[in-house]
């Protein structure tokens, strides 16, 4: 009987959004018991509070976004892994913007974090949904398909293809939720420079620049791309890695791209309100697919 557990005090980061470019301070802070995840815009009056809980996604356009009567939260999906990871329950997440910070575009700075000030274990007992017969969602669309059996620990297997010669098929495996900070926290977001065209042309991506994201390089780069790529970047030379990432990042490990995805699937499942007991594989994950399972768990 595991009991539940919050942060032994407030603890401060500051940032900048990934699509918003807006600097953001979020503060962790203790929760009450049965408390969950919740966050609260204190820039708004009122300060209001969004639960982190999947009836609240209204778009997955690159990246999990929450809306609750007109309040919204972006990206939350590495803070709520982070809390995931490091066996958190309860705890209280207060921002001065919409978006949260993207730090280095993974999970480690929050786990740093919540591991500075240590955890702290509380009266009642964790409310675990155990997994009893084998749950399953696919998505035509895309070919994604996540499904969930039973196991006696939370385990989760991503497999991705993203059918192109720089990244093509791979896996990553979470034995055990315990080893989150070791093998998932650090593996950074990424994208391909024809969705870095688009998202620039977009106006997203504000907050990038090669030190929060990787990008592979599915395309031969013009002089014009090179250019909008310096300018967004702030940079005045960008070269291409023999491994097809654009310079100034070296990949952590050889699967970084599987691993973040994996990191994405335990964020946005942490909407579902409650621990899992089970083991999740998700082939081709994304925000849209992950997400609509979880409401879809919420349901059983």
């Amino acid at each position: 009987m595991v009991k539940q557990k919050t942060i032994k005090s407030e603890i401060s980061l500051i940032g900048v959004g990934l699509h918003t470019g807006k600097e953001v301070k979020v503060t962790f802070k203790p929760a009450p018991v049965n408390n969950g995840y919740t966050f609260v815009r204190v820039d708004l009056e009122g300060s209001p509070v969004i639960e982190a809980d999947a009836n609240y996604v209204v778009n997955t356009q690159r990246g999990t976004n929450l809306e609750k009567l007109g309040v919204k939260i972006q990206t939350p999906e590495h803070v709520l892994a982070a809390f995931v990871g490091c066996d958190v329950d309860n705890v209280i997440i207060e921002l001065d913007a919409s978006e949260l910070p993207i730090m280095d575009g993974s999970s480690k700075f929050f786990v740093e974090a919540i591991e500075k000030v240590g955890l702290e274990e509380q009266e009642e007992k964790r409310n675990v949904y155990v997994v009893k017969e084998i749950i399953s969602f696919s998505d035509e669309a895309t070919g994604s398909e996540i499904i969930l059996m039973p196991s006696d620990e939370y385990q989760v297997t991503a497999m991705v293809d993203f059918g192109t010669k720089v990244l093509g098929t791979q896996n990553a495996n979470l034995k055990n939720i315990t080893d989150f900070k070791s093998e998932i926290a650090d593996a950074r977001t990424f994208s391909f420079l024809h969705e870095l065209e688009t998202l620039l042309d977009e106006g997203l991506i504000k907050g990038g620049d090669l030190n929060n994201a990787i990008v592979y390089v599915d395309k031969e780069i013009s002089e014009r791309t090179m250019s909008h790529l310096k300018v967004a970047f702030g940079k005045e030379n960008i070269s291409v890695k023999p491994n097809g990432i654009l310079d100034n990042l070296t990949l952590h490990y050889p699967n970084e791209a599987a691993r973040h995805k994996l990191l994405d699937v335990i964020g946005d499942l942490a909407l579902i309100g409650t621990r899992i007991q089970g083991k999740v594989i998700a082939n081709l994950p994304g925000h849209y697919v992950n997400t609509q399972f979880a409401k879809r768990c919420q349901k059983l």
